[in-house]
């Protein structure tokens, strides 16, 4: 090939290069548009409440809402334990469907005993996540 040849020649980029371009390409695509249909959908998260839990004179569990998010019972599991020996108590409780500001419901517990300290935990159940976790002390 001769030196005039060479110059009037207007390849750029050889088409190997541009194969493996138009590759990478694609699977960077590919793997972007992959994360967001598989993984990256909105969390899902728990009620954000503030609850008051306290012990009354008929040795039941008082549970108020102060603000925040509504709970809804269907969705929403409650724990009740004996602090010290970690036994899950049989309880009775009438927590309304959907429980908001200013409402309170009672927790009867067969197993609650004077001097003794009870913990109390709202789960809830669509994302797993703790709503609240609280000791009374009767």
């Amino acid at each position: 090939m001769q030196i005039p040849e060479m110059f009037k020649r207007d390849d750029a980029v050889s088409p190997v290069i541009g194969v493996i371009l138009m590759v990478a390409i694609t699977v960077i695509l590919a793997a972007v548009i992959a994360s967001f249909v598989f993984g990256m959908g909105t969390p899902e998260t728990a009620p954000q409440a503030s609850l008051k839990m306290s012990s009354n004179s008929d040795d039941n569990i008082t549970v108020a809402h102060q603000g925040g998010d509504v709970i809804f019972n269907d969705t929403t599991e409650l724990i009740v334990t004996n602090v010290s020996s970690s036994d899950v108590l049989n309880i009775d409780y009438n927590m309304p469907a959907e429980f908001s500001v200013g409402d309170s419901f009672e927790i009867n517990g067969t197993s609650f005993t004077f001097n003794s300290t009870t913990n109390v935990k709202l789960v809830d159940t669509q994302s797993d996540q703790l709503i609240s976790n609280q000791n009374v002390r009767f």
